[in-house]
């Protein structure tokens, strides 16, 4: 098993073993995102409350669930990165934060879109979940700056993947903040004790979408770190014989 992972570790067996599975992420994400879309938005009943406009759920909720996800990621490759000083885990943190950011972004705008019908504003700083998972797309950002700020790649990977520890806090606050204080936002409905409080048509279109957009994330992640190891191993031997060969992969 060791043995594995320490091939797994290694930027050119990686980089090849992500140009396999890539395509193989994306095929059911493109086959369960188009399930979503259609059921979620011509089978699923009408919300007896909010009418047609809960349908932006089909986008927010994956997309939320990603902006958490994809965080983690970063902060536990960038923590695998400084423990094991293992360059791979660094290039996954650096490909996964632009994904988050877009996620995160696309989470508030359709938040906010969400909000308007149903609070009556597009957007309401009281609310502790708009406000973290705002705090959540500024540590994306911030991420992304120090990396780029800093020209020498070892110490940028050092000082983004600290950064993106200590940002592990808001992640939890972000969880946590509809139990912890008083939020516009519903409480758990998918996870809660008894079961998921929806009807089965709602249901299925919603997880068939966020198993679609975690499909999607991952098989842009294998795309985009493929493309963060070429830049970092640029100047090493496997790259210029992959480049010069016939097959040039």
């Amino acid at each position: 098993m060791w043995k594995f992972f320490h091939r797994l570790a290694s930027p050119p067996h990686f980089y090849r073993l992500a140009a396999v599975f890539a395509p193989w992420f994306a095929l059911p994400a493109l086959v369960l995102i188009a399930y979503g879309v259609y059921a979620g938005l011509f089978l699923a009943p009408m919300d007896y409350q909010q009418g047609d406009a809960f349908r932006i759920i089909y986008v927010h909720v994956p997309s939320a669930y990603l902006s958490i996800m994809a965080y983690m990621i970063m902060a536990i490759s960038g923590g695998i990165g400084l423990i094991w000083r293992m360059k791979l885990a660094h290039a996954v943190a650096a490909a996964a934060a632009p994904l988050g950011a877009a996620f995160t972004f696309l989470a508030l705008v359709t938040g906010s879109i969400w909000g308007r019908p149903m609070w009556g504003t597009w957007w309401e700083w009281g609310d502790p979940r708009l406000t973290s998972e705002l705090i959540l797309l500024f540590l994306y950002f911030g991420y992304m700056a120090l990396r780029g700020a800093i020209d020498d790649t070892a110490k940028a990977d050092k000082a983004s993947a600290v950064l993106a520890l200590v940002g592990v806090v808001n992640v939890v606050i972000v969880h946590y903040s509809v139990e912890w204080w008083s939020s516009l936002h519903q409480g758990q409905t998918l996870l809660k004790e008894g079961g998921p409080a929806m009807d089965p048509g709602m249901l299925y279109p919603l997880l068939a979408m966020i198993l679609g957009f975690t499909f999607l994330f991952g098989s842009l992640l294998l795309r985009r770190v493929r493309t963060e190891v070429l830049f970092r191993e640029r100047r090493t031997r496997w790259v210029r014989e992959m480049i010069l060969s016939p097959e040039g992969s």
